[in-house]
């Protein structure tokens, strides 16, 4: 990990910038798949699946015999576990449902809004080195809470052109029974397009390497929403020495065994302490079986030592990590001044696993500085707000010469005669 003592503002850009290619670097090969998918439909999808998943399964929709089979492949413990994940996940979720909300504006005008499930979505779960089914949690769970019609899931083959038994436990678990062996730009590209075995879906979630990510991206280019652009996974630490060494060093390193291309980020108060947990990272990674993978992210990683809090703070903001782990003595002064992160995690006794895994927040959140602008996915994610009203013959007449004055003065006369014309009848009726 590169260390980094008191960097200057100018040098900031620069230090915080991830490991990522830009749009443009990929955005042709995902336009060429997407336009021959759109073309050809399932014969293109088998096509890519071949080409980047190395198989060509019989049939790309997984089988009712499939899923039945794949529960006695998952042992008791961790269905347990998955069960515990579920019903935390369930709690918090449904704990988002809002109500009617309505006010009436001045008497006779009532206006309110309510919430209406998005009837199709389509949610993507990485397989590849990690078969993430505790992303399967935190996407279907909310779309069921939620009452979303459609719900279908794509996730890619095995060499062997089957799926993970647990992702398909998972998913039966949540309720989904419509499961596609499709990954990477071929799946998203299904379901924004439709073909003779993938539904088209009017929402797309769920996180995926670089090319998933510029892929959803693409999709908004065809009326189809995405979630956010969740890219490779990101963390960034707080710390100071009120905090173990050891615990800050395994929560580095559970981001950086997700992709080579993930990026963690330890910014201290104290410079002796980024020096015990440099060398707890380095023993600790000798541990990892997936060590290979994390070395490569640790290279793209950063130990920054900064001797204000104020510009430590301002620093975080300006990164707006994806995962923020606030562990120091003055962790209030931290947790009250964040503005951009996408899930926060507080204390020595909280692991960001906690919320990949069974705390019940979601993990599915912005990275590469999005959580500027974007929010992780919710309750509210599933939903869209509708607004309605309803005004009687008081009401058009309390607001209906400030309608037409405002009309009249955008030389839109057509609106103002939607309002004269009734003011016109109230009067005449009177």
């Amino acid at each position: 990990m590169k260390k980094v003592i008191n960097p200057e503002r100018k040098q900031w850009e620069e230090l915080l910038k991830r490991p990522t290619q830009s749009f443009e670097d990929i955005e042709r090969t995902v336009a060429e798949i997407f336009g021959e998918i759109k073309a050809k439909g399932d014969e293109a999808v088998n096509r890519y699946t071949e080409l980047f998943d190395g198989v060509k399964p019989d049939n790309l929709e997984v089988s009712a015999e499939e899923i039945n089979e794949a529960q006695t492949e998952v042992s008791d413990d961790l269905k347990q576990a998955i069960q515990l994940a579920k019903k935390n996940i369930e709690a918090f979720h449904a704990a988002q449902k809002q109500g009617k909300v309505a006010v009436e504006t001045v008497a006779g005008v009532e206006c309110w809004q309510e919430k209406r499930p998005i009837q199709k979505v389509g949610l993507y779960i990485p397989g590849g080195t990690a078969p993430l089914f505790s992303t399967i949690l935190m996407l279907a769970v909310p779309a069921q809470i939620a009452g979303c019609r459609e719900i279908v899931l794509c996730s890619p083959p095995n060499k062997q052109g089957t799926i993970n038994p647990v992702i398909l436990y998972t998913a039966a678990l949540c309720g989904i029974d419509r499961i596609f062996k499709v990954g990477g730009i071929q799946a998203i590209a299904g379901m924004t397009f439709g073909t003779e075995t993938l539904p088209k879906v009017y929402k797309i979630f769920g996180p995926g390497n670089q090319f998933v990510t510029v892929a959803k991206q693409m999709a908004t280019k065809y009326d189809v929403a995405i979630d956010m652009p969740a890219g490779p996974s990101e963390l960034l630490v707080l710390a100071d020495n009120t905090a173990n060494a050891a615990f800050v060093a395994s929560d580095l390193l559970s981001q950086a065994e997700h992709g080579k291309d993930s990026q963690v980020i330890l910014v201290s108060l104290s410079e002796d302490f980024l020096e015990q947990v440099e060398k707890e990272v380095a023993n600790q990674l000798e541990q990892l079986p997936r060590k290979e993978i994390a070395s490569a992210a640790i290279q793209n990683s950063r130990l920054i030592f900064i001797k204000e809090k104020e510009t430590a703070l301002e620093l975080i903001n300006e990164y707006a990590p994806e995962h923020f782990i606030v562990c120091c003595s003055e962790s209030d002064y931290f947790v009250d001044g964040i503005q951009n992160a996408g899930s926060v995690f507080i204390g020595n006794n909280t692991p960001e696993s906690a919320g990949d895994y069974a705390s019940g927040t979601n993990h599915t959140l912005p990275t590469n500085g999005y959580a500027k602008q974007y929010s992780g996915v919710n309750l509210d994610s599933f939903m869209k707000t509708i607004s309605f009203q309803k005004i009687t013959e008081e009401g058009i007449r309390t607001i209906g010469p400030a309608i037409e004055l405002m009309a009249e003065a955008e030389g839109l006369q057509a609106h103002k005669n939607a309002v004269s014309l009734r003011l016109k009848e109230l009067e005449n009726a009177n």
